[in-house]
């Protein structure tokens, strides 16, 4: 049995551009890092950086076009694969690369929330503070409550 999987989680490196195959196909490439930290013979902390290029195709290259940028954190789920061809020079070339069968987005970094997000007008406060009290639910703790559930009734 033969298996070519592969698993990284990281951040992206550069920013995503979507291209379109000859057959309207949608695709696009980018590269993410991941690091790895161990502590060497002597004690000393020790990180190094693996840089991997990954190529999404389909709604899957949309969806990372529209909601992935630079440093966003990313896990890719695919497979290797390794291509070979000649430049104008006639000189060999050989890249590896990671065809992403599933993306997962990693949490929303504020700068990103912010870049989408309509700015706020400013507000007094006062207003502020009391909008904010209307708009939070009031949750109120019945005390006889915790009696009814004990740890050694939890199934687990």
């Amino acid at each position: 049995m033969n298996l070519n999987k592969v698993f990284i989680i990281g951040r992206i490196t550069n920013d995503i551009v979507l291209k379109a195959t000859t057959t309207n196909q949608a695709v696009t490439t980018f590269n993410v890092a991941t690091n790895r930290v161990w502590t060497d013979k002597s004690g000393q902390k020790q990180e190094e950086a693996e840089f991997h290029t990954v190529v999404v195709w389909g709604r899957q290259a949309e969806l990372a076009s529209q909601f992935l940028s630079k440093g966003s954190l990313v896990m890719i789920e695919g497979r290797l694969r390794t291509r070979s061809w000649k430049d104008a020079n006639n000189q060999n070339h050989k890249v590896t690369e990671i065809i992403c069968e599933r993306i997962q987005f990693g949490p929303r970094s504020a700068n990103a929330a912010s870049r989408q997000a309509p700015p706020l007008k400013p507000k007094a406060a006062a207003e502020t503070a009391q909008e904010d009290s209307e708009d939070l639910p009031q949750i109120s703790v019945d005390e006889s409550l915790e009696d009814e559930i004990k740890p050694e009734d939890l199934p687990f």
